[in-house]
């Protein structure tokens, strides 16, 4: 399947169609700590709200259109030199490779974006193995288990640890990382 040109964009209030179509799907939501958008007014009131003013938060688009999100959280003081990476995609979308081509794309930016950033983490809940996969092809290193670490959705979860560091870069060029 042809899946058009993936890019990364900042949101815009014009989304709020495409936004609802995966952000109202508890399938894309299951495992991210967003809850599920349930109306238009809604999702017009997050992307207004949460996405624009997120200091990184990108929409992943085919076309133009918006079929997910990369958000990266950067620490503060003593730990400004890490960050953290979350990603959702629509479920239509699932298993073609747009996860991984989004987040390698993330990846390159961010580190061009925040130049003093040298560790950017990612956490994926132990079941969640599409995750890890998409952590792995994108050239994260998986660093080990956080057990009972999180409540995600009411359960506590063990999480698995990735990290890309800015060293990193260097080598997954050379790799043809895009």
């Amino acid at each position: 399947m042809d899946s058009g040109t993936v890019t990364l964009r900042p949101f815009r209030v014009s989304d709020v169609d495409d936004f609802i179509l995966w952000a109202g799907d508890d399938q894309v939501t299951r495992n991210i700590r967003w809850k599920t958008i349930t109306s238009k007014e809604e999702a017009l009131t997050f992307i207004k709200e949460v996405c624009i003013p997120h200091p990184w938060r990108r929409s992943i688009c085919i076309d133009d259109r918006s079929i997910g999100f990369v958000s990266v959280y950067r620490w503060s003081g003593n730990e400004i030199c890490k960050a953290d990476i979350a990603y959702g995609i629509a479920a239509k979308y699932w298993g073609q490779g747009i996860t991984t081509k989004a987040v390698k794309m993330a990846v390159l930016e961010v580190f061009k974006d925040f130049p003093d950033l040298v560790r950017l983490q990612a956490f994926a809940a132990v079941e969640n193995k599409a995750s890890q996969r998409v952590l792995e092809k994108a050239g994260f290193t998986k660093e080990g288990l956080l057990r009972k670490y999180t409540f995600l959705k009411g359960q506590l979860k063990d999480l698995v640890i990735y990290s890309f560091l800015s060293t990193d870069i260097t080598v997954a060029v050379d790799d043809k990382l895009l």
